[in-house]
């Protein structure tokens, strides 16, 4: 363990003596992210609660830069540490600017005055996280999407090595959940600090993690790159999905396939098929959709929300066999939906799928 930078030695976390997980080894450098995933409950905030002092660990040493944090004073481990849990805060009668400006308290002197060069940092912390609007305005009267940013303002300007983040994404919109991560990703590449955080966004932690941490039962699930993690297998597992399922290459979940007799067969390909496919799925009826390359996207999608497909060899022309599936399954169909606006060589046959429908008199719409 000497070469991390941060690290935990048989660590035992837990309330009242007993023990909820045991024996944990977490192991980040500098430069590096590490995410705990798991269901809701299994302890995430309670292992980073106790990496940050905030709850006493029953059993166990957390290391940092080689020292003991147990040995370090709290204003020693202000400087290097920075945490953003997700308690909310209360204030009385203090500024967002204000709130950031706690963030260099650890800098300063006995009185707690803050220096030209600090309120310049406090400034360029809230810049950093788009909250500069916000500084004369009473945290207590703003979002929680924005105390979130307030928050991660006051973390970034302590200037730490380290921070410990517990679901940061929690009450932000989309735009905002982006730029928070590009934020942390940028202080670990341009300052090299290290980043501890849970995610409950599985999308997110694989896109931006080094290493994941899965936080299920007594003991760690699995520890690993988001490669060795996120395999649609292992998630079904550690949240025990019993319903719809969860795409590894696409980072996403889907909801069940509508059962049934397909009433509605879809041509499509090239992606063109993803959004009607799902609008079928959520209007409750059961489709069909045909004939998908193996390496078409609307081929993974189809997978999980057909419950019929006619699929074909990857980078191949489509058979006359597969065509004749598909045709058969089309005629069982009460319409026809063409996704397509163009056919190519590979998918020709298609476009004999459709021209059969309108010859049959089907009812046919295109979707372009």
């Amino acid at each position: 363990m000497e070469n991390y930078f941060f690290y935990t030695d048989k660590m035992t976390v837990g309330y009242d003596g007993k023990p909820l997980i045991k024996e944990i080894e977490i192991r980040v450098n500098r430069g590096e992210i590490l995410t705990l995933i798991g269901p809701n409950g299994a302890g995430k905030s309670t292992i980073l609660k106790s990496i940050t002092k905030q709850l006493k660990t029953i059993s166990g040493t957390v290391y940092l830069d080689q020292r003991s944090m147990q040995q370090m004073s709290n204003r020693e481990l202000s400087k290097r540490q920075a945490v953003v849990l997700t308690e909310r805060i209360r204030t009385e009668l203090m500024t967002c600017e204000e709130v950031v400006a706690t963030g260099r308290y650890p800098y300063t002197g006995t009185l707690g005055l803050l220096s030209q060069g600090d309120w310049e940092k406090v400034w360029s912390a809230m810049e950093m996280v788009h909250a500069s609007d916000l500084k004369k305005r009473d945290f207590m009267a703003i979002s929680d999407g924005q105390k979130q940013r307030i928050l991660l303002a006051r973390a970034i300007c302590q200037e730490p090595e380290i921070i410990i983040l517990d679901e940061p994404t929690s009450f932000l919109d989309i735009k905002h959940k982006l730029e928070l991560l590009t934020i942390l990703k940028k202080m670990v590449t341009c300052n090299h600090v290290a980043v501890i955080m849970s995610l409950h966004e599985l999308d997110l932690a694989q896109k931006i993690s080094d290493y994941v941490m899965c936080v299920q039962g007594e003991y760690i699930e699995r520890y690993g790159t988001p490669e060795e993690i996120f395999t649609a297998e292992y998630i079904h597992q550690l949240y025990d999905v019993m319903s719809g399922s969860y795409n590894a290459d696409f980072g996403c979940l889907e909801l069940e396939a509508v059962q049934g007799k397909p009433e509605v067969f879809v041509i499509a390909g090239n992606g063109s098929g993803i959004r009607e496919y799902r609008r079928l799925q959520r209007a409750g009826i059961p489709f069909a959709t045909g004939v998908l390359h193996q390496n078409d996207i609307d081929c993974e999608v189809a997978k999980v929300l057909t419950t019929e497909r006619v699929e074909e060899k990857a980078f191949e022309q489509i058979s006359e066999e597969n065509y004749q599936k598909a045709l058969a399954m089309m005629k069982k169909c009460e319409r026809v939906i063409c996704c397509i606006d163009e056919f190519g060589t590979m998918n020709r046959k298609n476009e004999e799928l459709l021209k059969e429908a309108i010859r049959l008199g089907m009812p046919v719409e295109k979707i372009l």
